[in-house]
């Protein structure tokens, strides 16, 4: 399978110029015999949405649109569903909408705030697709170890990481080399990072996209702070024979949570 990694820029709160330029992008990787193709977080929309009062939120269907036919994609794009708001990545087959990530964690400080934009996501749901068993993680919801564990328990052959990333943390891009390697080689399974590039609202976006096979191997790379269109031949059979030949995986056994979940929600509550 060749995979298309699409660090772009994008201009904020201007739906119809993001939405062309997916269009465009798209279309080149699929005359470069790409299947899939990954796009950063909240790329139809852009970021920094405090900045803006442009209208930029959409439905799945729509988001899905952008994508013609004779290419899979994952767009990150503002989701509307009737009176709420999400920071959501839509999985696009044959030009529609497969399944619907919502980011779970939103950061909720400085200079992020994005709890005051958006509802949180309610589930992680892992989901097949014509290219094998997938799982998104957006952006902070990687930085939650037990979320990637859980995807990889489902069965996702392939984590794909949408995110907007930006020097606002300034170790951030070290984390993000070390977790994406980490969760590669432990989870046997491929990582999909795609990180935007750009200015936006006082934030700078640092690209650095990459793909890391199930030995924790980087087998393809972006640049920092440009734009790329990266591509990476993966091979998901390379999965199946690394779980079998090293099952580090067992079975859920989600008796053993039971206890410490009921003390989160309580806190929760509280």
């Amino acid at each position: 399978m060749r995979i298309a990694l699409a660090q772009l820029d994008c201009a904020l709160g201007d739906l119809a110029t993001n939405v062309a330029r997916v269009g465009e992008v798209a279309a080149e990787a699929r005359t470069k015999e790409a299947q899939l193709i990954v796009f950063p977080e909240l790329q139809l929309s852009g970021y920094a949405l405090a900045a803006t009062d442009r209208q930029t939120a959409v439905a799945p269907r729509e988001a899905a649109a952008t994508i013609g036919n004779g290419i899979s994609a994952l767009v990150g794009f503002h989701e509307r569903d009737g009176d709420r708001r999400h920071n959501s990545a839509v999985y696009v087959e044959n030009g529609s909408p497969v399944q619907v990530q919502r980011k779970l964690y939103l950061p909720d400080y400085a200079p992020f705030a994005e709890h005051a934009l958006f509802t949180p996501g309610e589930r992680l749901r892992t989901f097949d697709t014509a290219l094998g068993r997938v799982a998104v993680l957006i952006c902070n919801d990687a930085w939650q170890p037990y979320l990637p564990t859980f995807a990889a328990q489902g069965g996702a052959q392939l984590l794909l990481v949408p995110a907007a990333s930006s020097t606002a943390v300034p170790e951030a891009e070290a984390y993000w080399r070390e977790l994406t390697r980490f969760y590669a080689r432990m989870l046997e399974c491929y990582v999909v990072f795609v990180n935007r590039v750009g200015e936006e609202a006082g934030f700078t976006f640092w690209g650095g996209s990459h793909v890391v096979d199930p030995l924790g191997e980087v087998v393809a790379q972006a640049p920092r702070l440009e734009e790329a269109l990266v591509f990476a031949d993966v091979d998901l059979d390379r999965v199946t024979a690394r779980r079998r030949e090293l099952p580090l995986l067992g079975e859920m056994r989600p008796e053993l949570l039971h206890d410490e979940l009921e003390r989160v929600a309580e806190r929760a509550r509280s």
